[in-house]
């Protein structure tokens, strides 16, 4: 352990523990599962998976973007319990596709898609806060305020925008140039400041603090009681063909979103030398087939988590480690003192962390670069908020190949013209599809003309394009044009 990096790792872990523990609890009851389920689960991947895991910063947990996978499931198996067989069946899988290497075939996704898996979560992080910082209780969508089905706060606004305005500030050069509060994260300050209110609130203005949600955690007595409310796996479901169904499905997925979000986390805090994603995947599925075991939720390597630990400053695997302590310790003996924490501050938290993720400054950039680039941005954007992510990175990954099939396409043949000369040149193989580019430029060439054909770039054509150019072969006498190193013999 280095002590230099203490200052940094431990209030990262503080704040990643902050946010990590109401996610962990609302992904738990939006899958239909008691919240504790949830907080096992980001136990588990704060304290095994990282200990496992190549990556310094990456934070594992119960992920959003399974929590409709989760739902089917269980309502096609029946039960949570044989839920929690084909998980440990996932969690097997995961390991061998690790054992076999099957990582490296992340890096066949374009940068385009992963940027635009990046701001797609910030944007739908943005779109899921709102209405918690205007003081949503319960499940309460966007729509809801557009439509003005939903009771405001004031006092959920305030705080909310308290929070937000703090951690603005904590970005100026004024904050930045005083070195004492460079030792306390803006995250941090702004939950602080929160926890004032409702602690005040209670006392000084109870009416405006009734109105104040916040976070409610179930109270646990000792690590025996939680362990009796634990569910154990159906191990008589392993002969259904549904559970393996399920097992598969949560192996592809849980797999692809954690290297997706390491490959992304790359772009935010890169490391040399860079993680394995074999290692990563591998320490995934023993966190899996325990989370399987003892009965709580599919885990991944999530992007949101990961970004506020590298935002907050964490430099070594401890501000993780940090967390999962944390969530342990304070789920069994300090329920009643996190309950003071308001959801909108932690709304501010996650709002400023989406907008980090999804920054005008990405479009733009993404713009600049040209339509092979935003196109597939854009796509991988709009498929993610409509469809859900594996469709979403599917419709990303399947733009982006037909961006780069029609920009190469487009330049496989370049005619360049020096007088009465045309230079046709092939800058690759040339097959059926290039027919219409190619006869669209041997039209362009007039009578009396010398063609000359560079096509050492060319090692393969299809009959199709040989009969193209031996037709035009052919006819070439007739209108005085004279042929230079041409590819196929003419007759």
């Amino acid at each position: 352990m280095n002590l230099s990096t203490l200052r940094q790792d431990i209030p990262a872990g503080l704040v990643v523990f902050l946010v990590a523990l109401p996610l962990c609890l609302g992904i738990a009851q939006a899958s239909g599962l008691p919240p504790f389920a949830g907080l096992l689960t980001g136990v588990i991947g704060g304290l095994l998976v990282t200990a496992l895991s190549p990556s310094r910063f990456a934070v594992s947990g119960p992920a959003a973007g399974l929590v409709t996978i989760v739902v089917a499931s269980i309502a096609t198996l029946g039960s949570f319990s044989a839920f929690l067989t084909a998980l440990i069946l996932a969690g097997v899988l995961q390991c061998v596709l690790g054992v076999l290497r099957a990582g490296r075939f992340i890096s066949l996704v374009p940068g385009s898609v992963i940027k635009g898996m990046l701001a797609a979560i910030g944007i739908l992080l943005i779109m899921q806060q709102i209405p918690v910082a205007f003081g949503a209780k319960g499940d309460v969508e966007l729509i809801s305020l557009v439509n003005g089905e939903f009771a405001f706060s004031a006092s959920a606004m305030l705080v909310a925008g308290t929070g937000l305005t703090i951690l603005w500030l904590w970005t100026t050069p004024l904050i930045k140039s005083v070195k004492a509060l460079n030792w306390i994260p803006g995250p941090l300050v702004a939950v602080l400041i929160g926890c004032v209110a409702t602690v005040f609130g209670d006392r000084l203005f109870p009416a405006l603090a009734e109105d104040l949600p916040r976070i409610a955690l179930p109270a646990f007595d000792s690590l025996s009681a939680l362990a009796a409310e634990l569910e154990t796996p159906d191990w008589q479901a392993w002969q259904n063909s549904s559970v393996w169904m399920v097992a598969l499905t949560l192996a592809l997925v849980a797999s692809l979103e954690t290297l997706l979000s390491q490959e992304a986390l790359k772009k935010l805090r890169p490391q040399h030398p860079a993680p394995s994603p074999n290692k990563e995947m591998f320490a995934q599925g023993i966190g899996n087939l325990t989370a399987g075991f003892l009965g709580a939720m599919p885990i991944t390597a999530v992007i949101v988590r990961s970004s506020v630990n590298v935002s907050s400053g964490a430099q070594t695997k401890l501000s993780i480690l940090i967390h999962g302590v944390l969530l342990l310790i304070c789920g069994l003996w300090f329920s009643h003192l996190l309950n003071a924490i308001p959801l909108a501050s932690l709304a501010a938290v996650l709002l400023y962390t989406g907008y980090k993720l999804a920054t005008p400054r990405l479009f733009i950039e993404q713009m600049r670069m040209g339509a092979q680039q935003y196109v597939p941005f854009l796509a991988t954007i709009g498929g993610i908020i409509v469809f859900g992510m594996l469709a979403g990175i599917g419709i990303g990954i399947a733009t982006q190949v037909l961006c780069s099939i029609y920009k190469s396409h487009r330049n496989a043949l370049q005619l360049t013209r020096y007088d009465d000369h045309y230079v046709l040149r092939f800058q690759q193989n040339l097959t059926f599809m290039h027919n219409p580019k190619l006869q669209g430029l041997l039209a362009e060439i007039p009578e009396n003309s010398v063609v000359i054909v560079e096509h050492d770039n060319a090692e393969y054509m299809d009959p199709d394009v040989k009969a193209v150019l031996q037709d035009f072969g052919e006819s070439a006498p007739e209108r005085g044009i004279r042929l230079s190193q041409w590819p196929v013999a003419v007759k």
